[in-house]
């Protein structure tokens, strides 16, 4: 059984349709900034605060080693997961990767609230998400086995079209 591991840019659900995508495929759900933060004792803006992005960098980077060699789950990826090659060559390598794709103006709404976004912290959160998003956007299609919008849509809706679609690839 294939692990499914969901990309895609913060705010476009990976979180929530995950834990949906898990339930709706009987298999486990692990989110990797979670997984960091547990390991660590610590959240995710404290490491970027102590050694900055390049340190966080390092820690997703062992941590996503660690999980994409688990069996048959389902792994909701940080935002920037993508950007180290490293990162990119076991996720396509260990499971199907499933890219969520939201609009700028969706990510905004759901991160307006979020205290711990520290790439948006202290900066023009609309040019900033603009900014990732033209960096970050080529490297989530050329990995993206699926492709699903999540915008305007409940994550048990967008779980089911993902298992549909895992279903249709002979993924499941």
């Amino acid at each position: 059984m294939r692990s499914v591991f969901l990309i895609g840019p913060m705010g476009s659900g990976k979180t929530a349709v995950g834990r949906a995508l898990a339930r709706c495929l009987g298999r486990q759900f692990v989110d990797s900034d979670a997984e960091i933060e547990s390991r660590t004792g610590v959240d995710i803006a404290y490491i970027f605060e102590r050694e900055g992005e390049e340190g966080f960098r390092i820690r997703e980077r062992d941590v996503i080693d660690a999980l994409t060699q688990l069996p048959g789950i389902v792994l909701a990826t940080g935002g920037g997961a993508v950007l180290l090659p490293e990162n990119r060559e076991r996720l396509a390598a260990r499971g199907t990767v499933v890219l969520l794709e939201t609009t700028v103006e969706r990510q905004l709404e759901r991160t307006r609230r979020s205290r711990h976004r520290p790439l948006l912290a202290g900066t023009d959160r609309r040019a900033r998400l603009e900014e990732l998003a033209k960096l970050r956007e080529p490297l989530y299609r050329s990995l993206a086995a699926i492709t699903i919008r999540t915008d305007g849509r409940a994550p048990a809706e967008v779980a089911g079209e993902i298992a549909q679609a895992l279903s249709e690839q002979g993924y499941a």
